[in-house]
């Protein structure tokens, strides 16, 4: 058996998002012993997953493990990593195909962002309040992570006060979530965005920030999960640690 690993990004129309993406599997690649890895994006970012899946075959591949870099289980890593897959899993059902899954709630990204705070802002004070940005999706799973998250950061930080909004598909929004916050504040406003790397959306959380510091709000952003080791651990584990769903014919062949 050949085995590859076939990193799947997010992707972004970001040119800087896409770099800092594609640098970051190269720090993993480097760390993971596998003959044969790749990287891909589902959208918006080339290659696809269909020319890192066509790649990987064409070094000899027998078996090939999908890594998501996808923070939480949702639409993407339920539906439409999967049906991209159908097809060349049809072309293919000689090569062996198993998605890892997504990172998920853990307890150790949580102290992550509790550390990237920390050496961000330094002293956190218990009239501080956090809020948690998160790209949004329409699954109902991801609030009650999105509730997980809070809580953890909440009693790590022991800030007054966590909130939480998304950028898309579910409300709180980022434009009410950050005014409802800023209205109540005692302390500082410190926006964590639950993002692995910078693009479009972090762009936007970006500029309103910039525009409240002009204001005069004493409001300070956090840098995107990617930037602490923690993450690049775990996508190096998913690339490495059995545990994937195994995807049969059968499951893909719609």
């Amino acid at each position: 058996m050949t085995k590859a690993i076939l990193y799947v990004g997010h992707g972004t129309r970001s040119k800087k998002g896409a770099e800092e993406a594609k640098e970051f599997v190269g720090r993993v690649i480097a760390r993971v012993d596998a003959p044969i890895q790749e990287i891909s994006f589902l959208e918006l970012t080339e290659p696809y997953i269909p020319e890192g899946f066509e790649r990987c075959v064409a070094k000899g591949a027998t078996e090939i493990t999908v890594v998501p870099i996808f923070l939480l289980t949702a639409g993407h890593i339920k539906e439409d990593i999967p049906e991209a897959l159908a097809p060349l899993r049809v072309k293919y059902p000689e090569v062996l195909v198993e998605l890892a899954p997504a990172f998920g709630v853990q307890e150790r990204i949580v102290d992550a962002i509790s550390e990237l705070v920390r050496t961000t802002v330094g002293q956190v004070d218990t009239a501080d309040s956090v809020l948690l940005v998160g790209r949004g999706s329409s699954d109902p799973a991801i609030h009650k992570a999105f509730s997980q998250i809070r809580t953890g950061i909440g009693k790590r930080l022991g800030v007054s006060r966590v909130d939480v909004c998304y950028l898309a598909a579910n409300t709180p929004l980022f434009a009410e979530g950050i005014e409802e916050i800023s209205r109540n504040a005692g302390g500082r406003v410190l926006v964590v965005p639950y993002l692995l790397f910078a693009g479009l959306l972090l762009s936007e959380v970006e500029r309103e920030v910039r525009k409240r510091k002009r204001g005069g709000q004493d409001i300070l952003l956090m840098e995107p999960l990617s930037r602490h080791e923690v993450i690049q651990d775990i996508v190096v584990e998913r690339a490495t640690v059995p545990g994937k769903e195994v995807l049969p014919v059968a499951a893909v062949n719609h």
